[in-house]
């Protein structure tokens, strides 16, 4: 049976890829963190999962801190998961009476509640102020602003990141509870935006987050809001900016709503190649963090 030349690179082009898939695999694959002398901290640790995961890590080493707002029962389970500890010169745990959904204070490190409250809440209270007319008039369209740091995770943007996401689970929830209303949720995620906000933003942002973020391009105002009032007026649910939003928008489109057809079959049609090329971006980003903790550890050994 003669080979073809045709047959050859099909053969070829399927080896490189399965090579290239293997070589990815390894590559991103995280190393096995050790959890011997860790610093574990669990909020809710004082009961139910919290505590069991502190016993957990407590038995391969770690060194624990529990959060919980009952102080008798705080203190209750530190003394039951004592029995846990398998170095008792060494490891250690550590109760804190907290509340972290109210004491800013204390989770300061953790969630900026500033930024929770402007992104999140910000949402929350103008839609219960506005929902009861449009459902009184059977019709209506809620527009969300999160981010393209609402789709996936960008170094610096910890609270910031964590509050976009929660616009997007609102606008999801929300579109499921609204549409026998007839009303319809749009939720924009924009990539950075020339805005006072932003150039604020910058003089105290991270260099990794400036230049991951700068990967998407710097857009105008004017050119989100067409992209924004074009998309409420469809009843669109994603509504993106560019090719890199396009890409975000059908790698992270999960089970989110669609209004179209047209919508659906993209997402179930690109999604593999989407997912695919999101690797590359993925891996361009962690190249820039890497680069930039090379060159803050170089400048310390100077």
């Amino acid at each position: 049976m003669e080979i073809t030349i045709f047959q050859c690179i099909i053969v070829t082009i399927i080896a490189l890829i399965v090579i290239s898939l293997l070589w990815l695999s390894f590559s991103v694959k995280p190393k096995l963190m050790e959890l011997k002398q860790a610093h574990v901290v669990i909020t809710g640790g004082s009961s139910g999962i919290g505590k069991a995961v502190a016993a957990e890590v407590l038995k391969q080493g770690a060194n624990v801190t529990i959060l919980a707002r009952n102080q008798a029962r705080l203190q209750k389970a530190r003394e039951e998961l004592q029995q846990y500890i398998k170095d008792k010169d060494n490891q250690k745990i550590l109760g804190i009476s907290v509340d972290v959904s109210h004491e800013y204070t204390a989770v300061e490190d953790a969630i900026k509640k500033r930024v929770m409250d402007a992104n999140f809440i910000g949402s929350v209270y103008p839609t219960r102020a506005v929902l009861p007319y449009m459902k009184e008039r059977r019709r209506g369209r809620i527009v969300f602003v999160s981010s393209q740091a609402g789709q996936l995770g960008v170094y610096g943007y910890t609270a910031y990141g964590s509050s976009k996401f929660a616009v997007r689970g609102l606008a999801e929830t929300l579109q499921m509870e609204v549409k026998p209303y007839n009303i319809y949720i749009t939720v924009n995620f924009p990539p950075d935006t020339d805005t006072p906000m932003l150039t604020e933003d910058k003089l105290n942002m991270p260099r990794e987050t400036i230049l991951v973020s700068e990967t998407s391009g710097l857009h105008q105002p004017d050119e989100i809001a067409k992209i924004i009032v074009n998309d409420a007026k469809r009843g669109r649910f994603q509504s993106y900016v560019g090719l890199d939003g396009f890409v975000l928008a059908t790698v992270a489109s999960g089970m989110s709503p669609v209004a179209s057809l047209m919508d659906a079959v993209l997402q179930v049609s690109l999604m593999s190649l989407m997912k695919a090329i999101s690797f590359i971006f993925i891996a361009n980003f962690n190249s820039i963090v890497m680069k930039c903790y090379k060159e803050r550890e170089s400048q310390k050994q100077k």
